[in-house]
């Protein structure tokens, strides 16, 4: 009898060894959690997926991009720009359709990059944002430099002088070639990079210039919008046009009647102003005041 005792203890203090059912069940719940976790990630990149896809279509994107404006007020800090030569920031603002401080997800990239490429330099763009506050824009811009007018054919020229095969004078093409400067007569291709550069560095002549014409290959003249002649020493170009900014900004020279200014000597400028018109015969005899008509120093008519 007290050998049986410890037995039926035994018997009830020990539990049942759990089922086969009960042990699978039991590790089934411990990755309830992690599924959840993964499913939820899938669902995040199916839907970034969707997004991106129906980006392309601009009324598909429209409600999904106002709502992410709403869950994600991201706003604009930086907006880097490559490629750019020709074409104006100012131009490139406008397409881009929007600015720094403004909502990350407020605009349109695909109507953006399309509107961008239909600037007259640009050949294609590439718009993209960057996370959390960025705006890439990267251009691939055309590659003419100026218009040379030789023996009354004008021709896209690069850089270097060579020239450019163009896609036909209209539309995008149109436009490029009314923006580049123009320059005129033999060997001006070559030289021409020198002088824009030149002009590129003094912004209020350059407004002034509509074409320059290369005299005897080795200097060149500037024919300003109303007809004036501009005679540029050879090979100083940068200091003349430095000198002839300084009298712009003083007197506004180039907004005044003048028929041509040479600028060949390096210690003056010689003036030549229209005639002025004859007085009546019987009206006094008048000599134009110099207080009216101030000279810059150094020069002569």
């Amino acid at each position: 009898m007290r050998n049986r005792r410890p037995d039926r203890l035994s018997r009830q203090t020990i539990p049942d060894r759990p089922s086969r059912l009960a042990i699978f069940a039991r590790r089934q719940r411990r990755m309830v959690r992690p599924a959840l976790l993964v499913l939820v990630l899938l669902v995040l990149i199916g839907g970034t997926g969707i997004a991106l896809r129906n980006s392309m279509s601009e009324a598909s994107f429209a409600p999904m991009r106002a709502r992410l404006i709403q869950l994600m007020p991201l706003h604009i800090a930086h907006i880097t720009i490559t490629g750019r030569n020709l074409t104006t920031e100012a131009s490139l603002m406008q397409a881009l359709g929007t600015t720094i401080g403004q909502p990350i997800f407020g605009f349109s990239v695909k109507a953006a990059r399309d509107r961008i490429d239909a600037l007259p330099f640009v050949d294609h763009a590439v718009v993209a944002r960057h996370m959390p506050d960025t705006i890439i824009i990267r251009l691939t811009e055309r590659t003419p430099f100026a218009v040379w007018q030789d023996h009354g054919q004008f021709e896209l020229i690069s850089r270097t002088g060579e020239r450019v095969a163009d896609q036909g004078m209209t539309g995008k093409d149109a436009q490029a070639f009314m923006q580049l400067p123009l320059v005129v007569g033999d060997g001006a291709n070559l030289a021409a990079a020198t002088l824009i550069d030149a002009l590129a560095q003094q912004p209020d002549i350059r407004a002034f210039v509509t074409a320059a014409v290369r005299v005897g290959g080795r200097r060149w003249n500037l024919t300003l919008k109303d007809g004036t002649i501009i005679m540029l020493p050879e090979g100083e170009e940068t200091p003349a046009l430095a000198r002839l900014a300084q009298y712009q900004n003083s007197m506004k020279l180039l907004e005044r009647p003048v028929i041509s200014i040479d600028m060949r000597l390096p210690d003056r400028m010689v003036i030549h102003q229209p005639p002025a018109p004859e007085p009546p015969k019987d009206a006094p005899d008048a000599r134009p005041d110099p207080k009216t008509n101030p000279k810059p120093p150094g020069t002569q008519e």
